[in-house]
């Protein structure tokens, strides 16, 4: 039993509540409880083979069991019936032993309850007992001093009384004691609380003596609180003080209040003329601690005035005009001070003082609902944003110009060393594109400082919205843009009037950097400006396909001026070397002039300047005999009928036609027309230009036999080298044609020398 009962304690029941459930069902089932604990009423079974009945019958039980069921069913049937028992008995000793635990943890309780009750039942007996003996104490004690109570009351009201009339007596001495420490505020609390009284009991002599020398004093407190207020040399505060005073007198209000407004604009205007004595370059201090003076003295003094005013008078209207008139000329002070800050260095002074003052007039808003000043400041500052935008855009278009000269020294320092020029296009091109970008950044991150989180006005609609996008975006780095853009296409424009000035090579990297902007760096920098700004396209911007399209028009401009000045100056050399020459009288050729030689070399340094920025870019197939090609007198059937030793007055006429018909079926060729970006392209224009050239001043001259043979030695030389470096060979071939055909025709003695022989001086040249 000791050791169920141990087991019991150690596993408590209620530790499975499934199997409590089936315990407590299996016990109101067997008692025919219902769940709410009542008695269901059940028809009584009959059948005393039911164990479950009240008429079970274990005989007949089992005799049935042994009729029915085979010895295997038998054994089945009584195990299950051990196991029915089992559990029975189980179930039963454990809810004994927790109704068991229930009962004497209830034992403990109640008496544990007894010993509680008992204590304070103890308790209760004292405290009736103490009640009791205070009962009869104060019935003694009421019933000694009830003949004195009326007595005490009586002398405790004729000493307030006395206490008053003794206030009353030194009433004027006590004013005059507050008079000379000046204190005069406790001089009108003290007559105040007094002259209802004296009013009331003017009548009497006393009272009336007492009354007539406290208006004497008072006057006189009076006088000297006008003359202070007349000074004007006390603090707003004290000015405050002394117009509530005068107020309590029964001095005029509106008095008063124009003097209040007059003393306060002395004041205030005195720290308006040491602000503008800031101004002088003498004593002229940084951005931030004049807006901290300002703030500090101006500011903080008008919104004194302010609540001092609403505190004493009702006049709103004249405050409104005496604060919007100040306020005027001290935003006039800070805008001059603000317009003297030129330096785009540090931008974080600026910024700070433009939010403190920002900051500083919330508080003129908050005591002077309505008020304009707060509205106009920030004005000022939106109106000093764009300013700095402004300068920091002539900072980026300076810093570029400055930029451009120095691309400029560096172009002109490899001639002057003797170096080949333009060896350093990319290192240059690479440099300017990383040091404007670099100084975009820079300049991105400066402005940046006015939408900082921590800055009050940067909350404002204006810098969430039209500041970011068109301040920003547009007026500072679109405008960036389209400067560079307009700038280059400049040296387009001014070459010429200049006398081509401009370095060849400087338009052709400034035709590169714009390209280079075309396809890549326009499209970052306005995403990093958009990232950085959080830019909302509400208002209209400018389209980054818009300032692509005008980078590449530049880019075109320029690579198309750079092929003209160059085929210019390649023409000049051979306009020079037809017009200055007797083509008449000239010796047989034995050499090719050095003109030509110089025109292959210019072409070859070129061809390496542009392959320094420039792709190679597409060729038509070249035919296996390229640079064996000859330039004949006879090379077309035309040439052949002109040159023959049939020649007749008549044949000239035919020639000109066979000519004529046979340039409606050439192909026309485009000498200025736009040039593509890649290599190949911009040698092929520069080429067109030097060789219509070449061939327009072989028109205009006359030449002898030996001159039209040194054409035919000097166009086979350049067909050997220039044909490598166009798109297609047989523009070379066709201009070359034109120009021995042209000196043929313009030739007095048209006998041409055989190809040999110009091949062996050619190669020999």
């Amino acid at each position: 039993m000791d050791g169920d009962v141990s087991n019991a304690d150690t596993t408590p029941p209620d530790s499975d509540p499934a199997r409590k459930r089936r315990v407590h069902g299996m016990l109101k089932l067997y008692y025919g409880l219902n769940e709410e604990g009542k008695t269901v009423d059940q028809a009584e079974s009959l059948d005393p083979c039911d164990i479950n009945g009240p008429h079970f019958d274990p005989e007949v039980y089992l005799n049935k069991l042994r009729r029915e069921c085979s010895l295997g069913e038998l054994m089945d049937q009584e195990s299950c019936m051990v196991k029915q028992i089992r559990s029975l008995d189980s179930d039963m000793q454990t809810l004994v032993y927790e109704n068991y635990n229930k009962f004497i943890s209830a034992t403990d309780t109640i008496r544990k309850m007894k010993n509680d009750f008992k204590k304070m039942e103890d308790e209760m007996d004292c405290l009736t007992t103490n009640m009791a003996a205070i009962t009869v104490f104060s019935a003694r004690i009421s019933g000694t001093l009830q003949d004195q109570h009326a007595q005490i009351t009586k002398l405790s009201g004729v000493h307030t009384l006395l206490r008053k009339l003794q206030f009353l007596f030194e009433l004027p001495a006590r004013l005059n004691k507050c008079l000379e420490l000046q204190a005069y505020a406790q001089a009108v609390t003290s007559h105040r609380r007094a002259r209802c009284v004296l009013q009331q009991y003017s009548h009497m002599p006393s009272f009336r003596g007492i009354q007539d020398d406290c208006h004497a004093i008072m006057d006189k407190l009076a006088q000297e609180l006008r003359q202070k207020f007349r000074d004007g040399g006390s603090s707003a505060k004290d000015l405050s003080e002394c117009v509530e005073l005068l107020l309590q007198l029964d001095e005029p209000a509106e008095e008063l209040c124009d003097k209040f407004l007059t003393h306060a604009r002395s004041r205030l205007e005195a720290d308006l003329l040491g602000l503008e004595a800031e101004l002088r370059p003498v004593s002229r201090t940084d951005i931030l601690e004049f807006i901290d003076r300002g703030c500090n003295e101006f500011v903080s003094s008008l919104c004194l005035v302010i609540a001092s005013y609403q505190e004493l008078f009702m006049a709103v209207g004249k405050l409104h005009a005496f604060v919007d008139s100040l306020a005027a000329r001290y935003f006039s002070l800070v805008e001059r001070r603000i317009q003297e800050e030129k330096s785009v260095g540090d931008n974080s002074l600026l910024v700070r003082a433009l939010d403190r003052f920002h900051r500083r007039l919330q508080a003129v808003a908050k005591l002077l609902p309505g008020s304009a000043v707060p509205s106009q400041g920030t004005e000022i500052v939106v109106r000093a944003a764009r300013e700095r935008v402004k300068q920091y855009l002539a900072a980026l278009q300076s810093f570029y110009l400055d930029s451009l000269t120095d691309v400029r020294q560096a172009l002109a320092a490899p001639r002057l060393g003797g170096s080949s020029a333009g060896g350093g296009l990319p290192e240059l091109l690479s440099s300017l594109s990383a040091s404007i970008l670099n100084q975009i950044k820079t300049v991105l991150a400066s402005v940046h400082l006015f939408t900082a989180k921590d800055i009050t006005f940067s909350n404002k609609p204006y810098f969430k919205g039209e500041f970011c996008s068109q301040g920003v975006r547009e007026s500072l780095v679109v405008n960036f843009i389209k400067f560079v853009c307009q700038s280059s296409r400049q040296f387009c424009e001014s070459a010429v009037d200049r006398g081509g000035s401009t370095p060849p090579a400087l338009l052709l990297l400034l035709s590169r950097l714009c390209l280079d902007y075309e396809t890549s760096t326009i499209s970052y920098i306005l995403t990093l400006t958009d990232e950085q700004f959080l830019v909302q396209h509400h208002s209209p911007v400018t389209a980054v396909t818009a300032l692509c399209g005008e980078a590449r028009e530049a880019a075109q401009k320029l690579l198309n001026h750079y092929v003209k000045v160059q085929g210019l100056i390649i023409s000049q050399m051979l306009r020079k070397s037809v017009e200055t020459r007797d083509w008449v009288n000239t010796i047989e050729p034995r050499n090719v002039r050095a003109v030509m030689k110089r025109v292959v070399e210019d072409t070859t340094s070129i061809d390496v300047q542009v392959g320094l920025l420039y792709e190679e870019g597409v060729r038509k197939a070249h035919s296996s005999d390229s640079s064996k090609r000859t330039f004949s007198v006879y090379s077309s059937s035309r040439q052949q009928s002109r040159y023959t030793p049939s020649y007749t007055p008549s044949a000239p006429m035919d020639t000109n036609l066979m000519s004529n018909i046979h340039k409606l079926f050439s192909e026309r060729i485009d000498i200025f027309s736009p040039v593509e970006f890649n290599k190949v392209s911009v040698l092929t224009g520069i080429i067109k230009i030097s060789l219509k050239t070449f061939l327009e001043c072989v028109r205009l001259r006359t030449f002898g036999r030996y001159g039209l043979q040194q054409i035919q030695v000097d166009c086979h030389y350049l067909q050997m080298y220039l044909w490598r470096f166009v798109s297609d060979e047989n523009l070379v071939h066709f201009l070359l044609d034109e120009i021995v055909g042209s000196t043929a025709h313009r030739c007095l003695d048209p006998a041409p020398m055989e190809q040999s022989v110009i091949e062996v001086i050619c190669e020999r040249g």
